[in-house]
């Protein structure tokens, strides 16, 4: 399962309105190489659900992560910050062993 923070949620709604997406377009989650720690998350609206996805619903927004990247995400919280250290998403993976100081890369 990914989990959603109520401020991660708010902020997907305000994205999808901004770049004109409709509630048909979810959120995919995935895992890519590179970064200083050497993986990346992506993050980035889509409307088709491929039959290898694996489909989670937090608060009313629906998460597509595919199957090599479930392995690195499972029980991961998304969020989003606004402070004074960097406005962004942000993601709360227990099973990251370290994460680089930016918070966009991580290992295992």
């Amino acid at each position: 399962m990914i989990h959603v923070t109520e401020k991660a949620k708010a902020q997907i709604v305000a994205l999808r309105q901004v770049e004109g997406k409709s509630d048909y377009h979810n959120i995919r989650v995935s895992v890519k190489g590179g970064g200083c720690s050497g993986l990346m998350y992506d993050l980035g609206f889509d409307e088709e659900v491929k039959p290898a996805d694996q489909v989670f619903e937090d608060k009313g927004i629906k998460i597509l992560v595919d199957k090599k990247s479930l392995l690195y995400l499972l029980g991961t919280t998304l969020d989003f910050s606004d402070g004074l250290n960097g406005k962004g998403f942000q993601f709360i993976n227990p099973n990251a062993s370290r994460t680089c100081g930016c918070g966009e890369s991580f290992a295992v």
